[in-house]
C-alpha cells in the first residue's frame, strides 16, 4: 500500500508499532484501512493475531520495508497500521477539557490516561497540536481507538453544548485544594498549555483548583497534573473515595 509523509490534511493517520495497531484491531477494526508488517518482524504470534483479525474484517496486509523508512525511521517500529480519521462528537457525562495543548506525546499520555480511569469522551480547544497525528496515536499507546474527542471552535461553545457539567479549572488563581474539592459529576477537568497554563478569565469559570507539591519543584508536567486529578476525581465514581 502506497503511503507517504503524515500531513494535517491526510484523510489518514498511522498507528506505528505492533502493540499501537493491535488496539485499533481489537477495539475499532473498521478504522482500520490496512496493516504493513516490516520484513524484519518475527514475532510469530503477533503475526498470527493480526493476519486472523484482518482476514475476519477483510483488511489488507503487506509486508514491505518502504513505508518504515517514509513513516518510522528510528528502526524500532515494525508494525503500521493504515487508520481512517474520523470526526467523533463527545457524549454527555464527565470530560476532560485541554486548552491550547501543544504537545503530542503530552496529548497522548492523556489520552491513555483517562481511558485507564473511564473518561471517555476529551474536548479540546484551539489552537491545539493536531489529534491525527501519529506521535499523539503513539503515545495513546493505541488508547485514542477507545475514546471519542472534538475540536470546539472555543470554550464558549463547549460551554453551551453541556452546561449541566461542572466545570473545575486547574489554576493557582482563585483556587481550592484538589484534596478538598468534593468534584461532583458530571465534571469537566479543565487543564491549560503546557507552557503557560489557563487563562486568567478561566478563574470565573466553576470552581479552580490547584494541587499543592513541596518547592522542590516549580510545577507539575501537564500529563502528570492531569493523571493525579483524574484519579482524584475518579475515586468516587469507582467506589473507593475511603480507601
Amino acid at each position: 500500500m502506497k503511503v507517504s509523509s503524515y500531513k494535517k490534511e491526510s484523510e489518514v493517520t498511522y498507528s506505528l508499532g505492533a502493540t499501537v495497531t493491535m488496539e485499533y484491531l481489537n477495539v475499532c477494526p473498521a478504522a482500520v484501512k490496512a496493516v504493513i508488517l516490516h520484513p524484519k518482524f518475527d514475532a510469530v504470534d503477533t503475526i498470527k493475531k493480526i493476519n486472523v483479525i484482518c482476514k475476519e474484517h477483510s483488511i489488507p496486509v503487506e509486508v514491505s520495508e518502504k513505508p518504515f523508512n517514509i513513516l518510522s525511521k528510528k528502526g524500532n517500529c515494525f508494525v503500521i497500521g493504515v487508520i481512517e480519521k474520523s470526526s467523533d462528537r463527545i457524549l454527555g457525562g464527565c470530560h476532560v477539557v485541554l486548552v491550547n495543548p501543544s504537545d503530542a506525546g503530552n496529548m497522548g499520555t492523556i489520552i491513555r490516561t483517562c481511558a485507564g480511569f473511564g473518561i471517555l469522551d476529551i474536548a479540546v480547544i484551539p489552537p491545539a497540536v493536531d489529534m491525527f497525528d501519529p506521535r499523539v496515536v503513539r503515545a495513546s499507546m493505541g488508547a485514542k481507538a477507545r475514546v471519542r474527542m472534538e475540536l470546539f471552535d472555543s470554550f464558549e461553545a463547549y460551554e453551551q453544548r453541556f452546561p449541566d457539567n461542572k466545570l473545575y479549572p486547574f489554576m493557582l488563581d482563585g483556587s481550592r485544594i484538589l484534596q478538598d474539592t468534593d468534584i461532583k459529576t458530571p465534571f469537566s477537568l479543565i487543564f491549560g498549555n503546557e507552557a503557560t497554563g489557563l487563562p486568567s478569565s478561566y478563574k470565573t469559570k466553576g470552581q479552580p483548583v490547584r494541587i499543592e507539591h513541596t518547592d522542590n519543584i516549580d510545577s507539575l508536567n501537564l500529563p502528570t497534573a492531569a493523571g493525579i486529578a483524574i484519579y482524584e476525581a475518579t475515586r468516587s465514581i469507582y467506589g473507593t473515595k475511603d480507601v
